[in-house]
């Protein structure tokens, strides 16, 4: 048996609707979701010089990035970086190696600043723009970030040649706001915080990966949902830790619903790390009726087109 085959089949569902892996098929297009892929898409199009996207750790910052890379088109050169580390010199091998432009590590600074400088004048020159997503940019040093932004200075005439999207936990914005980074702050055109779901859209969220996996989104209780909101203060990863746990329990005590008292033995058997700061939730198995609608996704100009 598979892992896969765990419990799927217990609760007629084809695929694990809750694991940790980041999934674009399964993003769940929250208000704040929503608002904050907006600013990634506005960062872009506007051609802002630095766009800043926080969040909790598990709150779908990486999911969103990796939704918006599948939507570029061929007008955007992408490089993807993440937890970079280094010096100046190091840094900059970092954004070759994301972008593939071709050096040797033997060459100084200024040699692979040419290098870069090159490559992005020459994207330009091709009608297409240059974009640096920097994931986990919280590891950073103050010197790391100055770098990275001293890259925005390249440009033509009035077009801006390089675009920074910094990607990191709550400590990043606190680091970009210090007196010391205002240089950086000034060219923040767009940003967005995100912060844990709400109740009812923490069950929405379970309901509708629960039915993107071939189930009926009612294989966990409503109420059931509302202890692991409380549980997780509507985090992400964590609201798929628990609910994953929370699967194993009921198939392995062949129940076909996760019910409140489930969730409160996953949480008093302290399987699920997170809850060992946390109070356990009340027993209340009473299931409401109530539904809401998954949110739809958006569509933009600059989106890659569909064939077929």
């Amino acid at each position: 048996m598979t892992a896969n085959e765990l419990y799927t089949e217990h609760f007629g569902l084809t695929e694990r609707p809750f694991t940790l892996v980041p999934d674009p098929s399964f993003l769940f297009w929250s208000k704040q979701h929503k608002r904050a892929f907006a600013v990634l898409e506005f960062g872009i199009m506007s051609r802002a010089p630095i766009t800043l996207i926080t969040g909790e750790i598990g709150s779908g910052k990486t999911t969103l990035v990796q939704n918006l890379l599948g939507q570029m088109d061929g007008s955007v050169r992408v490089g993807l970086l993440s937890n970079v580390q280094g010096d100046r010199g190091e840094l900059l091998q970092w954004v070759l190696n994301a972008l593939s432009v071709p050096f040797n590590p033997g060459e100084t600074y200024v040699t692979l600043f040419q290098r870069f400088q090159e490559y992005v004048v020459g994207e330009y020159a091709e009608g297409r723009r240059v974009v640096l997503i920097i994931d986990e940019a919280q590891n950073l040093s103050g010197e790391g970030l100055e770098e990275m932004r001293l890259l925005t200075n390249i440009n033509a005439n009035k077009d801006e040649l390089i675009q920074l999207i910094l990607v990191g936990q709550p400590e990043l914005k606190e680091i970009v706001l210090h007196p010391s980074m205002r240089q950086l702050a000034q060219r923040v055109a767009a940003s967005f915080h995100l912060q844990g779901m709400d109740e009812r859209t923490t069950r929405a969220y379970i309901r509708h990966r629960l039915q993107l996996a071939g189930g009926t989104g009612r294989e966990i209780s409503p109420r059931a949902a509302g202890d692991i909101f409380r549980a997780t203060r509507g985090i992400p990863r964590l609201i798929n830790q628990l609910c994953e746990l929370a699967l194993l329990y009921a198939w392995s005590s062949d129940r076909v619903q996760v019910s409140v008292t489930t969730v409160r033995n996953v949480l008093e058997d302290g399987v699920f790390f997170a809850s060992n700061a946390l109070p356990v939730p009340p027993v209340d198995d009473e299931a409401s009726e109530d539904t809401v609608p998954a949110p739809a996704g958006t569509t933009v100009p600059w989106r890659r087109k569909k064939t077929g």
